[in-house]
């Protein structure tokens, strides 16, 4: 195999992790912020542990018979069905892990029984959304060119506000379900400055995976589009902003933020409410 070969195979590769990792979150999310959730895993005995694990296992590994979260089509031998699905689960319990630990429900302190269960229980609908990432999320490049040829003959406004709108609908479809529980007092009292950087980070990454990385959609011709705010970075920032703002509406609405309350208190809230509110932003994207 030449060096050419190498690197395409590599960056086959890289495509299909970060496809599987935002298929991941787009599934998985929600469920991230959810408590019961949490206190399931951290009050998990060892056999039940082990049963979620060999019941994820097999569900993964079915539904990577059929598609899986690589692009590339191949026969599904079962020896590659079982690689597929090592790195799936293995993809779940990174992933898990690293937003358990952005949202401080992971620390250094915490024990490691509870933490081990935290994650595995957590790490369930993420790799299913892993193994999904095909599925719901494909590629549509046929339908992508006559949506192509249809955006020509809109002006750059009328670009712009398509995606804007698009990202408003796709935040409020993830975050909606979020926004009125408990959860999001309960992790904005935890953050620091320092983690409120973090999440920032986080959620700009995974909306420019999303978007612009994961082959979900044509991303070629998503670079190409028209409008005020079209390039990747620039979109990226922009919608983050939108999908910021939407959260902000969804807790006035639900009355987690009155008008009363400190800026502070704004920014924490809607900072923790925004990473769901972006992934779903950057997914109502994909759809346009």
């Amino acid at each position: 195999m030449n060096k050419k070969s190498r690197k395409n195979v590599w960056r086959s590769e890289l495509n299909d992790l970060i496809r599987g990792t935002c298929g991941g979150f787009l599934f998985g999310t929600p469920l991230l912020y959810t408590m019961e959730v949490w206190w399931i895993g951290s009050l998990a005995k060892p056999q039940l542990i082990m049963t979620a694990i060999a019941l994820m296992f097999i569900g993964v590994f079915l539904l990577n018979k059929t598609e899986g979260f690589r692009k590339r089509k191949r026969r599904k031998r079962p020896y590659e069905a079982v690689i597929d699905t090592v790195e799936a689960i293995a993809i779940g319990l990174a992933c898990s892990s690293f937003v358990l630990f952005i949202l401080q429900e992971l620390t250094i302190e915490t024990p490691l029984k509870e933490a081990l269960g935290k994650v595995i229980f957590e790490s369930v609908p993420f790799t299913l959304g892993v193994a999904l990432a095909n599925q719901f999320l494909g590629d549509t490049e046929g339908d992508n060119n006559a949506k192509a040829e249809s955006k020509k003959l809109k002006s750059e406004l009328s670009a712009t506000l398509a995606d804007l709108g698009a990202t408003v609908i796709g935040a409020t479809v993830i975050a909606f379900n979020i926004a009125p529980t408990d959860e999001i007092p309960m992790l904005a009292a935890t953050i620091s400055p320092l983690w409120q950087l973090a999440i920032i980070a986080t959620s700009l990454i995974i909306s420019y995976g999303i978007v612009f990385q994961a082959g979900f959609s044509d991303q070629q011709k998503r670079r190409e589009q028209k409008g005020i705010f079209q390039r990747p970075s620039g979109e990226t920032i922009i919608s983050y902003l939108i999908s910021l703002l939407a959260a902000a509406i969804m807790l006035w609405f639900f009355q987690k933020l009155t008008l009363s309350d400190p800026w502070t208190m704004w920014l924490d809230h809607t900072l923790m409410l925004g990473l769901p509110a972006t992934i779903g932003g950057a997914a109502g994207r994909l759809a346009i």
